[in-house]
């Protein structure tokens, strides 16, 4: 197909222990899934239906990534999150069939322009500014599901210059991996590329240029990112 100018590369995500790497279409990511970040952003952890945004397929790098502190920021935090990767397409799934369309698993971190994304809260518009940014989804290499153990009970944490910040389990979710790709599927289809962010326990927190970021979740390869000086 001709082009007016060149296409971006694809997006991708390393995938342990393979060569060819995980092409990125879609990362859909879950708001305020963990009960305990849903109090620390001043909101009641009820099972009201859950909610979405998006970031851009080009939004991930790989671990060890330094990433400029980005611009139009005072406030930038880390939120460490389990990531879905979607291998087969589904639609109108149940929660049984959920994790028929699931390629693997891997640790990423949903960088938030916070103070951003505040603006955009109070003033009843969309959190693009604050969360679709470059290089806002760092993303550890995915792990196939068969070879991730389990997942749903893994132990998630986060630490910046070796003290730790987020520590929680994955069983905490609000809405489980399951309901979250089958709620996801009844409202568009899921295709092959589509990655899945479900939510960030407590502990988010400001970070600034020098800092060392590392994540983990227990079965998957951890992720560390370093924060560089602001943008220009």
């Amino acid at each position: 197909m001709d082009t007016v100018f060149p296409a971006a590369p694809q997006a991708t995500v390393a995938v342990q222990g393979e060569e060819a790497r995980f092409p990125v279409r879609r990362i859909f990511c879950v708001g305020r899934n963990y009960a305990a970040h849903a109090r620390e952003m001043g909101k009641d952890p009820d099972r009201e239906p859950p909610f979405f945004f998006t970031k851009p397929a080009d939004a991930v790098c790989d671990t060890n990534t330094e990433i400029p502190y980005p611009p139009e920021t005072e406030n930038f935090h880390h939120e460490i999150e389990l990531v879905v990767a979607i291998g087969a397409e589904g639609r109108n799934l149940s929660q049984a069939e959920a994790r028929s369309v699931v390629y693997g698993y891997c640790t990423g971190i949903d960088l938030t322009r916070r103070d951003l994304q505040q603006q955009a809260k109070d003033m009843g518009r969309p959190w693009d500014w604050g969360k679709a940014f470059d290089l806002s989804a760092p993303c550890a290499p995915i792990v196939k599901k068969d070879q991730a153990g389990d997942v749903d009970r893994a132990r998630i944490w986060l630490s910046v210059n070796g003290e730790t910040r987020q520590d929680a389990s994955v069983e905490e979710l609000i809405w489980d991996i399951d309901e979250v790709i089958s709620i996801v599927s009844k409202t568009m289809a899921l295709k092959p590329g589509d990655l899945i962010m479900t939510g960030t326990p407590a502990g988010v927190g400001a970070l600034k240029p020098g800092d060392v970021v590392k994540g983990g979740i227990d079965g998957l390869p951890d992720i560390e990112i370093t924060i560089g000086e602001r943008a220009a």
